[in-house]
């Protein structure tokens, strides 16, 4: 849903623009960085680190949006540079529920690697079904919307990391729900594709 109204954060785009556009570094470059920085979530989660592990995944998901409003801002946005954002942005999702697997997470109908399992799968659906869509010419603009976007993804991803240090059994809730909402969303697009011009 987030993805459909880009406008409500052109203010906070352009003070975010201002701040990182000064420094000598390119968007696609910001865009590494979110990596890095979600690898070093990866290792704090191994470490049983989970405060630290939220505030470098909360860094991965900034260095997305830095990214975007340095390249509008320095007028470098291509079509290289959005296809690199959206690849990392799969690589930092994944990395984060790599990570996930190490934290002993309890069972709850399924194991917590499961639940694990079906958040990546229905994130990467997401994805793919708005990609797919687009190569097979059933749609003429990007399918966005539906109940778990990106950015939604992204909230529901740092609660579970700041419920780790509360209660992990609250934390597999939010997988579960996640993971079915994920998969929704999935399903939402593929409708909407197959729905869309003959």
């Amino acid at each position: 849903m987030l993805d459909q109204h880009r406008s409500w954060f052109k203010g906070l785009e352009a003070i975010v623009a201002k701040i990182f556009a000064v420094l000598p570094i390119t968007p696609n470059q910001y865009t590494v960085i979110s990596i890095v920085f979600a690898l070093i979530c990866a290792f704090q989660l191994f470490a049983g680190a989970y405060w630290l592990a939220l505030l470098f995944f909360a860094l991965a998901g900034g260095m997305d949006f830095v990214d975007g409003a340095v390249a509008r801002k320095k007028n470098l946005s291509s079509n290289k540079g959005a296809y690199w954002d959206t690849i990392a942005d799969r690589y930092v999702e994944a990395i984060l529920l790599f990570g996930m697997l190490f934290v002993g997470l309890p069972d709850f109908y399924l194991p917590g690697y499961a639940w694990i399992f079906l958040v990546l799968f229905g994130s990467t659906m997401t994805t793919y079904a708005k990609a797919a869509a687009k190569e097979k010419e059933l749609s003429d603009t990007e399918l966005k919307g539906g109940l778990m976007s990106r950015g939604e993804r992204l909230i529901f991803l740092a609660a579970i990391l700041l419920f780790f240090n509360y209660s992990k059994i609250f934390s597999v809730y939010l997988l579960m729900l996640l993971s079915m909402l994920s998969n929704i969303t999935a399903l939402q697009r593929i409708a909407k594709a197959l729905n869309g011009k003959e």
